[in-house]
């Protein structure tokens, strides 16, 4: 008899990238991306302690916005602690196999990818909006005026082509700390029955039938005195 199982059991793997398990996968990710906000953390920090040093006069950047204002930065600093921890959460319950830490960083994840999404959809959407971005940057951006050169039809094809490949490359890392979640969620679930089963204080009741057979036996024959 086959059992049913979920569409999206099919994709469930315990390897990632050809040859890395989940767990050390997410342990790895998890790695990577507490390194890269703590460097970010230390730039804003250090801006923070000296904004002259990061300090662009209006002049250069068209004089219609300032580069970063001291409540961009402490927003800034805030959302790179907050990432730190959910990393920090995430390496950890990883390696000690707690499920339940790995949640807040798949959740960022998926917000991350909604965002994209939108991004990509934005474009497909209202393609002109790369043009009029083009013109908001600074007139000594690198590359402007060759970017701002390229057909616009072919300009908005790379840009798709390019975000679909990073979405592409976020989802294949959600699965992976997807499947990272399920695996330790069924260890720690079977470690559970297997506590269970060997228990030498549990009680094992007779099978159902047992029962029924034997009181469906004939008695015994009455006792004859010789």
């Amino acid at each position: 008899m086959r059992t049913m199982s979920a569409p999206w059991a099919r994709f469930y793997s315990n390897s990632c990238c050809l040859c890395c398990h989940v767990r050390t996968g997410t342990i790895i990710l998890g790695v990577w991306y507490l390194i890269i906000n703590s460097v970010v953390l230390l730039i804003l920090l250090s801006a923070l302690t000296d904004p002259d040093q990061y300090h662009l006069p209006s002049a250069e950047l068209g004089g219609e916005f300032e580069f970063m204002d001291d409540a961009n930065m402490c927003i800034a600093t805030a959302i790179s602690l907050l990432m730190i921890l959910i990393c920090a959460m995430a390496t950890y319950g990883a390696y000690k196999q707690h499920a339940a830490w790995i949640i807040p960083f798949f959740c960022y994840q998926i917000f991350d990818f909604a965002l994209n999404t939108l991004v990509a959809i934005s474009v497909l959407v209202y393609p002109n909006t790369i043009q009029d971005y083009l013109r908001q940057l600074p007139a000594n951006f690198p590359y402007k005026e060759e970017i701002m050169a390229v057909n616009p039809t072919c300009l908005v094809v790379i840009i798709l082509l390019f975000i679909s490949i990073i979405l592409a490359f976020k989802g294949y890392l959600i699965s992976c700390v997807w499947n990272c979640y399920r695996y330790i969620n069924g260890r720690n679930n079977s470690d559970v029955l297997v506590y269970i089963a060997t228990n030498d204080t549990a009680v094992l009741l007779p099978p159902y039938e047992d029962p029924a057979n034997v009181a469906g036996k004939d008695p015994p024959p009455p006792y004859v005195s010789a």
